[in-house]
């Protein structure tokens, strides 16, 4: 059922580093990732694959890992991800000055990746804070990529609960003195609307 591979989807930050991913199962992911809706049917999408221990290094010194925990500073060695997918926006199929399109196809592209990747037995990480300029240089990708996201994946090293929201409304994730990733969650009353007031 897709709600237990969404429960399952969880933002993982460390990993079993030894446990390699194998190219097909990265290409079966993209595949997925290919299959999605696409905004206009523009399929302006591409994928940058990496599952070397060289390349991986390149992508993990560009990315920040988790603004909640300010006294981590990312997988430690032996924790960090086993595979990367950095998804791109062409911009020679849809223009930047229209890259709304391209923000809105790579969460769809993300999503659809990362539950292919909990069916295929790994977790992910999607990353936005990506010191873009550095990570282009490093992998020599052309000015007419927009990079949008990098997926961190590989084999979760830590185990995540999801908490109730407390009552002050404070939805900071936190680790306890076990190493315990504790998530909150708003209620599903919290967030459905039935109605709303008539202001007159």
């Amino acid at each position: 059922m897709i709600k237990n591979l969404i429960l399952r989807n969880r933002t993982y930050r460390r990993f079993k580093e030894t446990i390699k991913i194998p190219l097909s199962d990265l290409k079966d992911l993209v595949d997925s990732a290919r299959l999605t809706p696409s905004p206009r049917n523009r399929q302006a999408l591409k994928f940058f694959i990496s599952n070397t221990k060289e390349q991986n290094e390149k992508i993990f010194k560009t990315l920040s890992w988790a603004g909640a925990l300010p006294d981590w500073n990312g997988p430690a060695e032996g924790e960090k991800p086993s595979a990367y997918i950095i998804i791109l926006g062409d911009n020679s199929i849809l223009p930047k000055v229209e890259n709304a399109y391209h923000d809105v196809a790579s969460g769809f592209a993300a999503q659809s990746i990362l539950l292919g990747a909990v069916e295929k037995g790994y977790g992910g990480c999607t990353v936005a804070a990506v010191k873009r300029n550095i990570l282009r240089k490093e992998l020599n990708i052309p000015e007419y990529f927009d990079i949008l996201l990098v997926l961190a994946l590989g084999v979760p090293d830590e185990k995540i609960i999801l908490e109730k929201m407390p009552e002050n409304g404070n939805y900071d994730y936190w680790r306890d003195e076990k190493g315990i990733h504790h998530v909150p969650k708003r209620s599903l009353n919290e967030i459905i609307i039935d109605k709303f007031e008539i202001n007159t």
